[in-house]
């Protein structure tokens, strides 16, 4: 069978290597746009370097919906992984159901479930939210939830920071393992979560305030913050929690101290996306932080990064009030360079295409990690990819 990844930056190399192992597999092509500073020539070098057989890149500008659902079942293609920014996975989710191919992604659901009822009518499948988080907090989610008789609450953690013996290089304790932009993005993005059985907002540039941010303990770590991160509210339908709920929330973690320095960056409106004048040209100070920032704040290469997960949910078992938790911590593979943000992303979208054409996923629509991928399996495929989720349930008083 034959694979597509689309874009072909880290976490897309990601699905690569993780595909070139699977003996279902028996080609891939590397797609991206490949402008000047990405060339093809230099696409091709990493992959004769990385020793990867089945893999060719390929140029393709995935803006160009009308002739790319062609492009796909000209090439015989199974299964299209897509990389890229929401903006362009729905173009490309939308070509791949014209074609009839299955369509992974990492992002969030938001615009692709527009093409629930197009998919449902073609016998199509859509996945995304394939990826750390969301993606596998989804999957550990459903599992927390389903081992409780009554839910109270579910918490959600998730992040990647430096190690801890190359987290003082930075100024900040903090180096690049994402896009930064989008980074800068979500560091003013709204956040809503459910307290004490309702809703409750916080606007986006609030959440690094210190009534928002908490910290929490992990094992051979030590303590990291936590502050609040997206839309939590939506998936209390997706997991089928009823009244009962209480709390419910999603978290992004970092070193202790990176939430009051970014307080002050907010408060300053130095991440505005606002243009103003400086000399003739106009950019925004958030542009510019985004252009400015990232050559210092870039991992040597023999430095790793974490990323880390937790899922704790809380409530009743035969009458007991129980936490269930799952806790998840990867390292940087510095053999090939992959960062632990980029596996953990990566290999998840790259398990859930295997699954699909396997037909261990075979729903019609628009899916969800909760809903639609086995999660016993799934997880079983994690953990074989040397990604390390720890479990523990304990009695409350």
């Amino acid at each position: 069978m034959k694979a597509i990844v689309l874009g072909m930056g880290l976490q897309g190399k990601a699905v690569i290597h993780d595909l070139e192992s699977s003996s279902l597999i028996t080609g891939i092509f590397a797609a991206d746009i490949f402008t000047t500073g990405n060339s093809l020539a230099e696409a091709d070098d990493y992959l004769k370097k990385r020793g990867y057989s089945k893999t060719k890149a390929l140029k393709l500008d995935v803006s160009k919906e009308k002739d790319l659902a062609g492009k796909f079942s000209e090439r015989d293609i199974n299964v299209v992984i897509c990389m890229l920014p929401i903006e362009l996975s729905l173009t490309a989710a939308r070509a791949a159901l014209d074609a009839g191919i299955p369509f992974i992604s990492s992002n969030y659901t938001y615009d692709l479930s527009v093409l629930d009822d197009p998919a449902k009518k073609k016998n199509g499948i859509i996945l995304p939210e394939m990826g750390l988080d969301p993606g596998i907090d989804l999957v550990l989610g459903r599992l927390s939830i389903d081992e409780l008789d009554v839910v109270h609450g579910i918490y959600s953690y998730g992040g990647g920071i430096p190690a801890p013996e190359c987290a003082d290089d930075s100024p900040i304790k903090y180096k690049i393992s994402w896009i930064f932009d989008r980074v800068l993005d979500v560091y003013v993005r709204e956040a809503r979560l459910v307290k004490n059985g309702r809703l409750h907002i916080v606007p986006g540039h609030e959440i690094f305030r210190e009534e928002n941010v908490h910290e929490i303990e992990f094992p051979g770590l030590g303590a990291v913050e936590a502050y609040p991160n997206g839309d939590s509210e939506r998936y209390v339908k997706i997991f089928g929690l009823g009244k009962e709920l209480v709390e419910m929330g999603r978290f992004a973690l970092r070193w202790p101290g990176h939430s009051q320095f970014w307080r002050t960056m907010v408060d300053l409106g130095l991440l505005d996306e606002n243009p103003i004048k400086v000399n003739k040209a106009d950019i925004s100070p958030r542009a510019f932080l985004a252009n400015c920032l990232p050559p210092k704040l870039q991992y040597k290469s023999d430095e790793q990064d974490v990323a880390l997960l937790r899922v704790e949910a809380w409530g009743l078992k035969e009458n007991r009030k129980v936490k269930v938790t799952y806790d998840l911590i990867d390292y940087r593979d510095l053999e090939t360079g992959l960062f632990a943000m980029n596996r953990t992303v990566g290999f998840t979208a790259s398990i859930g295409a295997l699954m699909v054409l396997t037909g261990k996923i075979n729903q019609a629509g628009v899916l969800s990690p909760v809903r639609h991928v086995p999660p016993h399996e799934f997880i079983d495929e994690v953990k074989a990819r040397g990604i390390q989720i720890n479990y523990k349930i304990e009695e409350l008083q």
